[in-house]
């Protein structure tokens, strides 16, 4: 991309998007016409082309982001101030499907992962320790640090214990929402031994919790209750743990096809770059992987309100679509069942950052899963069953949508950034941030800098140092959020705690 103060995103856009900040009096050459600037406006925020009157749409990548609140000039700022949703309920759609094909040549490319005897494949070999209720949250944590220190983790790439507060006091969705995340924890490529922690009496009964896992390694997933134990739980629970890491331990990296490479695609702090920079950057990779036979994950479904039709379109089938439709008014019916507007969001760093509507993020979020045809649809909880791209159910929170791609198999989460965030999930968390001044600020935070794409870099030369890097992490090296300790998890809650 070229180096610019401002970038029109689509040929029918009636704003442009400022790149650095402007000042009062300033002006633009856009589409050979001259634009004063009628107020101060922050990079990443949004300049109007020609006067409009109130209730006309705004148009941005293409389509419309809400609609003005009153008369509105030329050259004014348009933030959350003048613009307003157009989104309210639900509503019907009708299936239009756009068939492109990705014309990405296939390319002989692999990573050094860790090959199950299931067959799928892990980026890391950890020993994770996952409690089936709240109330053994101290003693997991207490093993996993005393075989830390007995261990110097030599052999493994981690040591972890999953801390939650459910599994007891739960009913129907709930119940079943956590049963499903810790089952799909502990059946996650990228550990190589589990030591599923109980209590003994919690509503999540840890010997249905094991049939729940169906056909597991035995030798790998070992399940102790504390509350069987005649003594101390810690000196079990060690014994235990001690057999696990010898197994573990003895695992290696071995070459393996791109194609087993699995990642979710999440983005939270989004700025007004994220929609220019980052999301695109990572909806290249995505259409990149998906053509070599791999597999992407598109979550954060509140987040696609207003770019929905996009995606529906895009499904392989009609079954597909019908799913995709349920999706989103399901998640609409979720807000509208609370008492809540279909478009409470973005956030305040969101609106800090340039993004006005729900509408505004959304096209800018969904950016992140390329022009790839969807092949499959995933509630919450449920195991990847399709490669390819898929659209999983899970809300816009960053921990609990996050947990939710790695929970469906994804290895690694490629997270986009615009004002910063720390923290990474089970899996490696990878953090790429729209600008460059984040990248230079936050240097314990951010694994990869897009703002690159406005300061001169192309589109493909940049693709490929992003491809490069994702290898390299997938093969082993560190995200940021691995090195710092920064990981945990969450999971969704809607109904009753008893």
């Amino acid at each position: 991309m070229e180096q610019s103060s401002f970038i029109k995103i689509n040929p029918a856009d009636t704003v442009v998007v400022c790149l650095r900040p402007f000042a009062k009096g300033e002006t633009i050459l856009v589409d050979g016409q001259e634009i004063t600037l009628l107020q101060d406006t922050p990079a990443g925020h949004k300049v109007l082309l020609h006067d409009v009157t109130q209730g006309t749409d705004i148009i941005k990548y293409g389509y419309p982001i809400g609609h003005a609140l009153h008369d509105l000039k030329q050259g004014e700022w348009v933030n959350e101030n003048n613009l307003k949703t157009n989104l309210a309920g639900t509503l019907e759609y009708t299936y239009k499907p756009v068939k492109e094909k990705l014309s990405i040549p296939a390319e002989d490319v692999t990573f050094q992962g860790y090959v199950r005897k299931n067959g799928e494949v892990g980026i890391r070999n950890e020993v994770w320790i996952v409690p089936t209720v709240g109330c053994v949250n101290g003693v997991a944590e207490k093993l996993a640090q005393k075989l830390r220190e007995e261990t110097k983790c030599e052999g493994v790439d981690a040591i972890f214990a999953w801390h939650h507060n459910y599994g007891c006091s739960q009913l129907s969705g709930d119940h079943e929402n956590t049963r499903k995340v810790l089952r799909d924890i502990c059946l996650h490529p990228n550990t190589g031994a589990v030591l599923v922690l109980s209590l003994g009496c919690e509503n999540n009964q840890p010997d249905a919790f094991m049939e729940m896992l169906g056909n597991y390694d035995k030798e790998r997933v070992k399940l102790l209750v504390t509350q069987k134990v005649e003594g101390d739980e810690i000196e079990e629970g060690m014994r235990v743990l001690r057999g696990l890491y010898a197994l573990a331990k003895e695992d290696k990296r071995t070459s393996v096809p791109i194609s087993k490479l699995r990642v979710g695609l999440k983005c939270g702090g989004s700025d007004g770059f994220s929609g220019i920079t980052a999301n695109p950057l990572v909806g290249e990779f995505s259409d990149w992987l998906v053509a070599q036979g791999g597999t992407s994950i598109l979550t954060e479904v509140p987040e696609m309100f207003g770019a929905e039709t996009i995606l529906m379109n895009r499904c392989e089938t009609p079954q597909l679509f019908e799913q995709t439709v349920n999706l989103i008014n399901n998640f609409k019916e979720y807000f509208l069942s609370h008492g809540e507007p279909v478009g409470e969001n973005p956030s305040p760093g969101n609106k800090a950052g340039g993004i006005s509507t729900l509408e505004d993020k959304a096209l800018g979020c969904t950016q992140k899963c390329g022009r790839a045809p969807v092949s499959g649809v995933l509630e919450y909880g449920d195991r990847l069953q399709h490669d390819g791209l898929n659209l999983l159910s899970a809300p816009g929170n960053d921990l609990v949508a996050a947990t939710a791609l790695a929970s469906a198999g994804c290895q690694l989460v490629l997270f986009t950034t615009g004002r910063g965030t720390p923290f990474g999930t089970f899996v490696p968390t990878m953090k790429i941030s729209t600008n460059s001044n984040l990248y230079h600020n936050k240097p314990n935070w951010i694994d990869f800098n897009a703002g690159e794409l406005v300061e001169g870099t192309s589109m493909q030369v940049l693709l490929r140092k992003f491809i490069d890097k994702i290898i390299a992490i997938a093969s082993g090296e560190n995200v940021r959020n691995e090195d710092n300790g920064y990981r945990e998890i969450a999971i969704f809650k809607n109904g009753v705690t008893l």
